[in-house]
């Protein structure tokens, strides 16, 4: 009896074993098949990337949607919490540039995931794509009391302006570091305060040429 109770608890432990190898497996196909543009997401492609079988697949998630709410929110996570480091250790005005290159760089490497989502039901993805939203509309309103960018503009308009360009950016098969680097450049110098009216002394606003550097620079730090 003691040998068969061994033996039994044995064959759980292996089966558990592979049962975390077999989600590992599938997480990573699925993941590598989100940065392969127009790649269909069935879980057969998924199945067949990871070496495993479809009934497999469906048993270590219990469904499609689980499993890809698994990969993309694993994408999403991190740069989720970059976003806030970057709110709470630099400016607002080098928060948003350096932000912004480092997204637009995810964005370039997986365009193809909001055209997989439709209709999905993604908890954990929605749930990381609504904080990264809020927290993008923090740094917007931070960079508006900071004078960095205009504050005639309200904070979630500025952000989704800023957001949305920046994604046909990203989606461009022309994206890279020197376009990313120009778009930030012409995107920070119209989003500055406006100048105020002739004749109230106020300095001149800065030109776009001395003006061009810093953005430029923030795109170039992107990892």
């Amino acid at each position: 009896m003691e040998g068969a109770f061994q033996m039994s608890t044995a064959d759980q432990g292996g089966r558990r074993a592979d049962a975390v190898r077999n989600r590992q497996l599938a997480l990573q196909a699925a993941t590598a098949l989100l940065a392969e543009p127009g790649t269909p997401l069935t879980v057969e492609a998924i199945a067949k990337k990871a070496g495993l079988g479809a009934g497999t697949i469906v048993r270590a998630f219990g469904g499609k949607d689980a499993l890809l709410d698994a990969a993309i929110s694993g994408l999403l996570e991190p740069v989720v919490r970059r976003a806030g480091d970057l709110l709470r250790q630099t400016s607002p005005d080098q928060a948003v540039r350096t932000f912004l290159a480092e997204l637009m760089a995810f964005q370039a490497a997986h365009h193809g995931l909001s055209d997989q989502l439709g209709s999905l039901h993604l908890p954990a993805t929605t749930a990381l794509r609504a904080e990264l939203a809020r927290v993008g509309r923090e740094m917007v309103t931070a960079a508006q009391q900071a004078g960095a960018i205009r504050a005639d503009l309200d904070p979630a308009i500025a952000a989704t302006l800023i957001g949305e360009t920046a994604y046909a950016i990203a989606r461009s098969q022309r994206a890279s570091q020197e376009l990313t680097g120009a778009f930030i450049t012409v995107l920070m110098d119209g989003l500055r305060p406006q100048p105020s009216t002739p004749g109230s002394g106020a300095p001149p606003r800065p030109s776009c040429a001395s003006a061009g550097t810093a953005p430029a620079a923030g795109g170039k730090r992107a990892r």
